[in-house]
């Protein structure tokens, strides 16, 4: 047992490392900060465009949407950051990373609205455009709200998902929670680092995750 605490529980160098996870902890909320809103509107605009139903346009998202969803994120960001120096790019690290997520989690949040969106009646787009209403009103005002309540408990599944996702930016050393967490284990020689980091994880994560299984519950219970 003494063996266990002093490896994986050791309170000193969790003091020490305390201070140097935290600024981890900042960055990979700027992270999600960042991510989260950009991978939301990119999906909700590839679930609009989706909509209009133009063929070529459809072809398109499809091709756009199973590519990302498809290709391994951590491949791609490796793409995008060692990749774009040879383009003549110099791309800072937190806009390599920002840019290869918008790409993995818009796929991602686009087919959760396209799945909200559809979920809807026609009925309701031919009420609300009887009452005068035009196609993008329909869409903003009427068919949106709906659409986001029906898969709100996926969106947030999803953000889940994202949030966890941004541990991957310890691959182009950008330092968010992992990165120094390894950094810090690399230096101790001790994976307290690592298990401090695990638990920041999740208090982050803990109130979505909780929020989470409350509409998921009220859901069944309304069905």
């Amino acid at each position: 047992m003494d063996a266990i605490l002093q490896n994986f529980f050791n309170m000193e160098i969790a003091s020490k490392a305390g201070v140097f996870l935290l600024k981890g902890l900042g960055m990979t909320l700027l992270l999600s900060a960042i991510v989260i809103p950009l991978g939301l509107l990119g999906g909700l605009a590839v679930a609009v465009l989706g909509s209009l139903k133009k063929k070529w346009l459809s072809v398109l998202l499809i091709v756009y949407v199973d590519f990302f969803r498809a290709f391994p994120p951590l491949v791609l960001l490796i793409f995008i950051y060692f990749g774009t120096p040879f383009l003549g790019l110099d791309i800072p690290k937190l806009l390599a990373v920002a840019i290869g997520f918008f790409l993995n989690t818009s796929s991602y949040y686009g087919e959760v609205f396209r799945a909200g969106i559809e979920s809807i009646p026609k009925g309701q787009f031919e009420a609300a455009r009887s009452t005068g209403l035009s196609g993008s009103q329909t869409l903003r005002f009427v068919i949106l709200p709906q659409a986001v309540r029906n898969v709100l408990p996926d969106l947030i599944s999803n953000t889940l998902e994202v949030i966890k996702l941004t541990s991957l930016a310890s691959v182009v050393a950008l330092p968010e929670l992992l990165n120094n967490a390894r950094q810090a284990q690399a230096l101790t020689y001790n994976p307290t680092p690592i298990v401090l980091a695990a638990l920041m994880y999740l208090v982050l994560l803990w109130p979505l995750v909780r929020l989470l299984s409350r509409l998921e519950h009220k859901s069944i219970s309304m069905h």
